[in-house]
């Protein structure tokens, strides 16, 4: 499978068990080996919850992610 069916496949299945679940799928609701697949294809769970559009992004404002220089 390329990356991008990896990605799909995982975003894909979080869509699906949202459905059936009727609710936002945590990590509990898949087996170790899918859950790890997932967070493979798709990075941390919140990452992949964002990609599965599931979950909004909770991205911080421009002026919370400069450093400050001196």
């Amino acid at each position: 499978m390329a990356a991008d069916e990896k990605k799909f496949w995982a975003e894909e299945l979080l869509r699906q068990k949202c459905k059936e679940l009727g609710r936002m799928p945590k990590k509990a609701d898949f087996d170790e080996p899918t859950r790890s697949r997932i967070k493979a294809f798709l990075g941390p769970w919140p990452r992949a919850l964002e990609s599965a559009g599931l979950k909004k992004s909770k991205k911080m404002p421009e002026k919370h992610k400069k450093k400050r220089r001196h």
